[in-house]
């Protein structure tokens, strides 16, 4: 049996795809994988950042019309990019187990925030990661970065940036640390990361042979974590071009989740944080984003967005 997986071009998209072709080859042995490579509107457009141009799709439209169109069965997502709603012809069928889930400041001169200087200037579009890093350093200047891993760390060593912010997951894929002096995962009280960080995301054209075969790939906890934060992602109505973070921890029978929304400068934010049951995922991640639409999320974030 032959399949095709639909992917993007980055480094780091290659990766995700070669390492899901691995596996399902080793799980299967009569199977061949074959890898196609596709532009996506996130690719294309590098001088605005994504919350502007719509952060919904941007890095799955073309894939997905690819699959309709019959030239690939399988499509291989940084689970973060996913969008939360698709399309009835598709199925989000495995979650892969969890890379480290933390974002990483790099630098090569600063080791690690507190000893970045007053003014120090910080690369990310991310809002959520400016709006928790301006919250925890008031005094940082924060510039857009776009462009692949590749790219921004080549922006960082040409002096463009004091430091960048990247996700520690796809600094592990590539091994992209000794490319830089200093990698200094962040602690996850001080930012935390958004839905789905360091899982992939296998979507599949609805099939039962081919939701079959991609089922050996589902990781339990993973699965448990990212539909925790999926569906708190949900119920505010929000994504990864957002300021939102949430980031949901199974440890034995045990489930920790905290979130928090905000205005991208730091100066306003929402944090909640609840414990719960493994048996209780089912209704949590909703349980806790109700929760914050109580106390406001909801109005926060629409004032947020107001701001780009």
């Amino acid at each position: 049996m032959k399949v095709s997986i639909a992917t993007r071009g980055s480094k780091l998209a290659l990766w995700q795809a070669e390492h899901i072709k691995k596996r399902l080859e080793f799980y299967h042995k009569d199977l061949e994988v074959e890898i196609k490579i596709y532009k996506t509107t996130g690719d294309k457009i590098l001088d605005t950042p994504l919350a502007k141009i719509g952060g919904k799709g941007l890095f799955t439209k073309e894939i997905e019309e690819a699959m309709l169109r019959g030239e690939a069965q399988i499509a291989v997502h940084s689970l973060k990019d996913f969008p939360i709603e698709f399309a009835n012809n598709f199925l989000l069928s495995a979650i892969t187990k969890r890379e480290d889930r933390r974002d990483s400041l790099l630098s090569d001169k600063y080791s690690h925030i507190e000893d970045l200087p007053i003014g120090a200037v910080v690369g990310t579009t991310s809002l959520r990661r400016k709006m928790q890093i301006l919250n925890y350093r008031k005094d940082l200047v924060i510039k857009n970065l776009r462009g692949n891993v590749n790219t921004r760390i080549q922006k960082l060593k040409d002096g463009e940036f004091d430091a960048i912010i990247l996700a520690q997951a796809g600094i592990n894929r590539l091994s992209l640390s000794k490319l830089v002096k200093f990698v200094s995962p962040i602690d996850t009280n001080i930012m935390i990361p958004p839905m789905g960080q360091a899982s992939l995301g296998i979507e599949i054209i609805k099939d039962n042979k081919i939701e079959k075969l991609v089922s050996v790939l589902n990781d339990e906890s993973s699965f448990i974590e990212t539909k925790i934060e999926r569906d708190f992602i949900e119920v505010l109505n929000g994504g990864c071009q957002v300021p939102i973070g949430v980031s949901a921890v199974l440890n034995g029978n045990e489930i920790k989740v905290r979130a928090i929304v905000g205005m991208p400068d730091g100066s306003e934010m929402l944090r909640e944080e609840i414990n719960a049951t493994k048996k209780e995922y089912e209704t949590l991640g909703k349980k806790l984003a109700n929760i914050m639409v109580k106390k406001g999320a909801k109005e926060l974030l629409e004032k947020s967005l107001k701001m780009l």
